[in-house]
């Protein structure tokens, strides 16, 4: 069972969004994920990342799931 993630919204200076944005493509990953990847790291280097966190999805496409019916 999925976990709902939580949607914040964040007001970000345009010069800083376009650079996190430009990160964030040479990295393969949405500027949203950039942004989450750079928080748990800054977390994880503080010592704060909780121990039941989830992991990060890798950059990219997600892999196509299969149904059952055609794996056969």
């Amino acid at each position: 069972m999925a976990v709902e993630r939580k949607k914040i919204l964040l007001r970000l200076d345009p010069v800083v969004h376009d650079a996190l944005a430009r990160w964030a493509a040479d990295d393969l990953r949405s500027t949203n994920a950039q942004i989450e990847f750079l928080l748990r790291r800054a977390l994880a280097d503080a010592g704060r990342l909780p121990g039941g966190v989830g992991k990060l999805r890798r950059p990219g496409r997600p892999p196509k799931e299969e149904d059952d019916d055609q794996k056969e």
